[in-house]
């Protein structure tokens, strides 16, 4: 018998050996590409840790950061930690169903690619990555108008299906500009940010003395010595301006001075009347981005809004509200069935998505979570974070015994510490 078990280990070991042999110019290539490092990431926080190895410190930090003591940016994963899912036992979850619908399209899964500014600096492929990502899991990408790529760059090297964001800057024929710019490249949606009257304390981008373009200092050089991709690429082909107000007509060319214009283009007297003429702009679907109160979101509907996204701009306004998904519960019961509501905010499992849209929430967007996978590894990298979140979401749907994501509503979710049901019309977090 010792001597039949010793025959079987050694035969096993040699087969092995022998697979190890044949795919080694295989693994020493993905090595040296950094993709099996990559590969080993097996959910968003390992990305996250890689990307904070291979970027510099001030990139990663204007990416990761919030504003002031980033307590908002905490509360929205600290709101998804007071959910928990209330599975069902003995139901036949052999095929789920992720698929959604969002303003009237198919999407394969209910996860959206959230608009997010000068993505560029963080990787030279930038909202491509990104989007090109998002669109081969069959979802929609948001392009921002702060992108580091313009509007007609990203549509002709990411196409697929694609919304545009922007907000009502003071300049209103940049604004005027950009909508009809969206329109000529076929975006879908207009998603209208309304929560930056002006810009937030990020202290991590004073902290580093972060600007546009990165100043060079000793601390940046040394940084840029022990990144040495990310160093080439930059030099190579940069990515540190605001693609789309480039060639405006009255903003500046160089990167500094554009930086500064808009900057000084959000506008303080934004009023819902404003977006009302937003909606006049544009023929297409309008959602309206930033909403946390009830009656903010019921007056976006009757601004002309088809969907609102729940959402504190990922923590890097106010520094001292409610979660996203707190609020989520509250503004589903108050548009009904006038529109559709998106949260944004906190994402960084699949059973974040599966909570949300167990609390009406029609799709999530993701930001952070998949700047994390670009950072870590550009295209494959942005896609690794994708296809990561949307194999928790089927796992997650596995075994709570849901068949379908249009099954889940609040009878999914009780509160972690209490088992009781989610509060319907209040903010659960406050």
């Amino acid at each position: 018998m010792v001597f039949l078990m010793t025959n079987q280990f050694v035969e096993l070991v040699g087969r092995q050996a022998a697979t190890d042999l044949r795919q080694i110019h295989t693994r020493l290539r993905d090595r040296a590409s950094g993709v099996t490092t990559l590969r080993r990431c097996g959910n968003i926080a390992e990305l996250r840790r890689l990307a904070r190895r291979r970027v510099p410190k001030a990139v990663f930090d204007f990416v990761d950061g919030a504003a002031e003591d980033e307590r908002t940016a905490a509360r929205n994963r600290e709101g998804f930690g007071r959910l928990a899912l209330w599975p069902r036992a003995l139901v036949d979850v052999s095929e789920v169903d992720v698929a959604t619908t969002v303003l009237g399209e198919p999407l394969a899964v209910p996860l959206i690619g959230a608009p997010t500014g000068l993505t560029g600096l963080l990787h030279e492929r930038g909202e491509v990555a990104v989007a090109r990502a998002v669109h081969a899991a069959g979802s929609v990408y948001i392009a921002s108008a702060m992108a580091s790529y313009s509007i007609e760059e990203l549509s002709r090297l990411a196409p697929g299906p694609t919304w545009f964001q922007l907000y009502v800057w003071r300049d209103r024929g940049l604004v005027r500009e950009l909508v009809q710019r969206a329109g000529a490249a076929n975006h879908l949606a207009l998603v209208l940010t309304i929560d930056v009257p002006r810009a937030g304390a990020r202290e991590r981008d004073r902290r580093n003395g972060f600007g546009i373009p990165p100043r060079l200092t000793l601390r940046s050089a040394a940084e840029g010595l022990l990144r040495p991709r990310w160093s080439a690429a930059f030099v190579r082909r940069p990515r540190m301006a605001v693609a789309n107000a480039a060639g405006h007509d009255g903003a500046p060319n160089d990167a500094v001075s554009l930086t500064d214009y808009i900057n000084s283009q959000f506008d303080p007297t934004l009023s819902w009347h404003d977006v009302a003429w937003l909606r006049e702009q544009w023929t297409g679907p309008l959602v309206v981005k930033g909403v946390l109160r009830p009656e903010d979101a019921r007056d976006a509907v009757s601004a002309g809004a088809e969907a609102v996204v729940v959402s504190n701009h990922g923590g890097r306004q106010l520094a001292q509200t409610t979660s996203a998904i707190g609020a989520l519960p509250a503004v589903v019961d108050a548009v009904g069935a006038d529109a559709e509501v998106y949260v944004d905010g906190g994402i960084r499992r699949g059973a974040d998505v599966a909570a949300a849209l167990a609390l009406g929430a029609r799709a999530c967007l993701a930001g952070r979570a998949l700047l994390y996978g670009l950072g870590a590894g550009g295209d494959e990298g942005a896609a690794r974070a994708m296809g990561i979140l949307v194999e928790e979401l089927r796992r997650t749907l596995e075994l709570a015994g849901c068949r379908s994501v249009r099954e889940l509503d609040r009878s999914w979710v009780v509160d972690a510490a209490t088992t009781q049901a989610i509060p319907a019309a209040q903010y659960f977090d406050h």
